[in-house]
């Protein structure tokens, strides 16, 4: 039976990919209602980019995948339809103009995530699409092998097709809470154990916290684990009272997360100086040998842009006296300091959980899902968007454009979808 565009359609969950997924559906003429069980929308929206809101960022859509991963051409489909140019025409158009100060980050001109949900939930209300909030969902309804609705707050709500955007575990009290897992688990979908993503790292080392707010415009880590290629990262760093943070940790974080579900401890090797090799860097050292002798290490380690006291930390690191001069390293001493800039040992013992996360990483398995429509492989009528599914990428906008994109496609498939 071909339902046409005036078939129910119930979106589950009012984040970014949820919202996507609804004004996509109403476009289409379904008649839609999205579900969240906060009593506000968009609450981690409204938290992105520190309130700012990093919509997405200037690399053309075909760079995207890559910077997913191994999944990352699961993406395709859905920034086909709306990629980042298109998801900058689609909020102007909505009276949202967007601008990247660094030519890289895309916000709103305002720098403010609330100018983009007011936007959304104003071009619901002109669709007269209804916002149910406050409400729990709590199951699928299903017969004879086919999506019928939904269960919540106490009544069974029809629909021919349901979007499942209901986020991951990150950030609970905006509303990460997993329950989308239990009804894609309901639904016969397997699921990747979610761990904790762009999130800080607690390190067993106390020194990095002895440097809390010290932070570095570069640095390079890598996942340093046995017969396994190396996984790194480079960008800004921070140290923090626990271990690390910032960008280059952020975007590792979902690695090292991963092999701790498996592993007490995570090895990490920092390189503090990402610019310079180790060779460089010898020979820099006699250099200073020959030609600054009298200076100390600390000093000189300023001098190349290291912060005071990291460079302090640093000697302290190599078993060098405080106060050790460029003319007393010997050969064996400027091996091991160039060893503590280039490769750190460090080993991580926990993040700092689903309540820092910024996503989750893990969730409804891709392969039970179609990426050219975002449909359920197990469920007929059953679609997904967003955190919920096994995908997430690093930094930089990369995942509310996954949102966005998402949701847009499942909220259009679903709308069209043929029972």
């Amino acid at each position: 039976m071909n339902v046409g565009h005036s078939k129910a359609v119930v979106v589950v969950g009012a984040g970014p990919a949820g919202l996507l997924a609804t004004i996509a559906a109403a476009r289409q003429g379904a008649r839609v209602q999205v579900l969240e069980q906060m009593d506000h929308p968009g609450l981690k929206l409204l938290a992105s980019g520190g309130g700012r809101c990093n919509l997405t960022n200037t690399l053309p859509a075909a760079d995207f995948p890559a910077r997913f991963g191994r999944q990352g051409r699961f993406l395709e489909p859905a920034l086909t339809v709306c990629g980042p140019d298109r998801l900058r025409e689609f909020l102007a158009e909505l009276g949202v103009r967007t601008h990247s100060p660094d030519g890289f980050h895309v916000y709103p001109v305002t720098d403010s995530a609330a100018t983009v949900l007011a936007a959304l939930l104003q071009e619901l209300e002109r669709r007269t699409v209804p916002v149910r909030l406050g409400v729990n969902v709590t199951g699928l309804v299903c017969a004879a092998g086919r999506l019928q609705g939904v269960r919540a707050a106490g009544e069974v709500i029809p629909a021919a097709a349901v979007v499942l955007a209901t986020g991951g575990c990150s950030y609970p009290e905006l509303g990460g809470t997993g329950g989308g897992y239990a009804l894609a688990q309901a639904a016969g979908h397997a699921l990747v154990a979610p761990v904790p993503a762009l999130v800080p790292l607690v390190t067993r080392e106390t020194w990095p916290g002895e440097l809390a707010g010290v932070s570095l415009a570069q640095a390079r880590l890598e996942l340093a684990l046995p017969g396994r290629l190396r996984q790194a990262a480079q960008g800004a760093l921070l140290f923090t009272h626990r271990g690390l943070s910032g960008p280059a940790v952020l975007d590792l974080s979902g690695a090292v997360a991963a092999h701790l579900a498996r592993q007490a401890e995570a090895p990490l090797r920092l390189s503090l100086l990402p610019g310079a090799s180790a060779v460089h860097l010898q020979e820099k050292m006699e250099h200073w040998r020959k030609d600054q002798g009298r200076k100390s290490v600390a000093r000189l380690l300023a001098e190349e842009d290291l912060p005071q006291a990291l460079a302090r930390t640093v000697v302290r690191l190599a078993g060098l006296a405080a106060d050790r001069t460029a003319a007393q390293l010997t050969a064996p001493e400027r091996r091991t300091l160039v060893g503590c800039l280039t490769e750190c040992p460090l080993a991580v013992t926990a993040t700092e959980g689903f309540a820092r996360a910024m996503v989750t990483r893990g969730g409804v398995s891709l392969r039970e899902v179609e990426p050219a429509t975002l449909a359920s492989r197990k469920m007929p009528g059953l679609f997904f968007a967003g955190e919920v599914l096994d995908l997430d990428g690093p930094c930089g906008g990369f995942n509310l454009q996954w949102a966005f994109s998402s949701g847009w496609l499942a909220g259009r498939r679903a709308a069209s979808y043929e029972t």
